[in-house]
């Protein structure tokens, strides 16, 4: 069994970092400098992960490629087919032409760009996110506002903004579910600790989105609004996260967000104008439809909601996972030792593959796409073309997310993001604030706040066991401060320019504008647990 050092160059836990960082620095160099494709770079960064897992690590060979096929088949599925199904949905809805019907419902309510952006971006995006998770809403809101007419860049950029609020209590509170799992702390504790560390940032997010679309004078036309919005879902996701528990928390806390909305467009309209940068066409005119047209239009919607829903119930779920095939990945499961301080004590590492193919979310996707396409009456011919064109359309994409996740999982079993973490947990009495930064780069690696806490979460309660540090505080900073690499996740970044239609060359001014905002919104959650840390300890779970 081949054993994890964690500081292979010279024993040196600083050189070593250097080294593990390798192919973060090469995606941030082909993405953010040399501005190539996401495609290019994610399979640049497997090439790189490869050689310094080979060179600096030793790993053996044939384990490598097994970890690479691994995070590739991992990408595929569930993930891409997460992305598979939700635009196939979303183009039916276009196909059949009822998109354009849902676009002006939306318009009805109010056709103020900044106002949809909350409705759909930050409150819709939400609720998928707590049913759903795993891309599903940055695929579904990202088309929904390219339809309606936002440029592709916009769209694209605050559906990634937007999700980053409700990611840590995703897919029913699986993160943290996770999180419980992996350290062994309570679960009530580690819900409570995230909703006090998110709570804060998801008041001022919604906020922060008009900011970013038009600054100042756009948040002034509109606060009401804004500060409407965030106070409904930041309050209700405060107490439902420390009274109830992760799994409710991002369904109820969106549903108090988009009813408050609603209920404020029926009665209050901005008194300004807004015109999106880059909205260079204007918005088209707004057709009066019967209700019978719009109940059909969203239809669909209607269908995903109740399919992630019934997906998401216990006893639904307890039977579709018995259909699910498991087994363990060929040449690498527990060939790996993975070694102190990284884990408590030495332990194999797994590699269980989990072909939930009923179960997943992209399957209670693909199921509401089908029932959407008899809803609407389409022909097997014309649902064919339509499957045919999505394929298409997504076929770079996906290549994406599997050679990111191929990335990932190798710098994973390499031991390479185990240093990074280390060297992470090295910066002593500030660790508090360089935990969530932890928790932001397992997410940048493998876009998943999941993920991210299956890797570091022992590795915090470790750090904060050797520094006094409050565990749970410390495991909670690790999911909060993940949530905000999302939006630069490469997997993230792929699935929201296929779902805007927006070209390659694009993605990678996408990526360095959601950069900056990811930083400094990855900063306020490590300051925030800082404040929990030394200043308000009282307050901590």
């Amino acid at each position: 069994m081949w054993q994890h050092d964690y500081t292979p160059i010279a024993g040196s836990l600083g050189i070593s970092a250097l080294a593990a960082a390798v192919p973060v620095f090469c995606l941030l160099l082909l993405l953010g400098v040399m501005r190539k494709p996401a495609w290019i770079a994610g399979l640049a960064g497997v090439v790189t992960a490869a050689a310094a897992a080979g060179l600096a690590y030793h790993m053996p060979v044939g384990v490598m490629i097994s970890a690479i096929t691994y995070g590739a088949t991992f990408g595929l599925f569930p993930i891409g087919w997460v992305v598979f199904s939700a635009i196939l949905l979303y183009n039916i809805t276009v196909e059949t032409g009822q998109f354009e019907i849902v676009r002006d419902s939306v318009a009805a309510l109010t056709s103020d760009r900044r106002l949809q952006a909350l409705l759909i971006a930050f409150a819709f995006g939400a609720f998928i996110e707590g049913a759903a998770g795993f891309g599903t809403p940055v695929a579904v809101c990202a088309a929904m506002l390219a339809g309606l007419g936002f440029p592709p860049f916009y769209a694209a950029a605050i559906c990634l903004l937007a999700n980053t609020a409700p990611v840590a209590f995703g897919s029913i509170g699986i993160p943290i579910l996770t999180l419980s799992g992996v350290t062994g702390l309570p679960i009530d504790r580690l819900s409570a600790g995230v909703g006090r560390i998110c709570a804060p940032v998801s008041l001022l997010i919604p906020s922060y989105l008009v900011f970013i679309m038009g600054g100042w004078k756009a948040w002034r036309g509109v606060w009401p609004a804004a500060a409407l919005c965030g106070c409904s879902f930041a309050g209700v996701q405060l107490v439902v996260s420390n009274h109830v528990g992760p799994q409710l928390t991002d369904i109820l806390s969106s549903l108090a967000a988009m009813g408050s909305l609603v209920l404020l467009f029926l009665i209050w309209k901005p008194g300004d104008r807004f015109d999106l940068r880059g909205n260079a066409a204007a918005p088209a005119p707004v057709r009066s439809r019967s209700p019978r047209a719009i109940l059909r239009a969203w239809g669909p919607y209607l269908l995903l909601v109740v399919c992630v829903l019934v997906w998401g119930w216990s006893p639904v779920q307890g039977r579709f996972n018995a259909l699910s095939l498991s087994f363990p990945w060929p040449g690498l499961h527990n060939a790996i030792e993975r070694m102190p301080p990284a884990v408590p004590a030495p332990v194999p590492y797994g590699a269980i593959f989990q072909f939930n193919w009923l179960s997943a979310s992209g399957t209670a996707c693909l199921a509401a796409a089908v029932a959407s396409a008899l809803w609407l009456r389409m022909s097997v011919r014309r649902f064919g073309k339509v499957l045919r064109q999505t394929a298409r359309q997504l076929l770079l994409p996906e290549l994406t997310i599997a050679s990111v996740l191929a990335l990932a999982f190798l710098m994973n079993y390499s031991g390479a993001t185990a240093t990074l973490g280390l060297a992470f947990a090295a910066t002593g009495a500030v660790f508090p604030f360089f935990s969530a930064l932890l928790g932001w780069l397992g997410v940048f690696l493998t876009g998943s706040d999941t993920s991210a806490n299956a890797l570091f979460g022992n590795l915090q309660v470790v750090t904060a066991g050797r520094l006094g540090l409050n565990p749970v505080l410390m495991a909670a900073g690790n999911s909060s401060g993940g949530v905000m690499g999302k939006m630069i996740s490469l997997q993230s970044i792929a699935v929201a320019a296929a779902a805007t239609g927006m070209r390659p060359e694009e993605e990678s001014r996408l990526f360095r504008f959601t950069l900056r905002h990811s930083i400094l919104l990855a900063s306020a959650i490590g300051l925030i647990t800082i404040v929990y840390a030394y200043v308000l300890p009282g307050w901590a779970p």
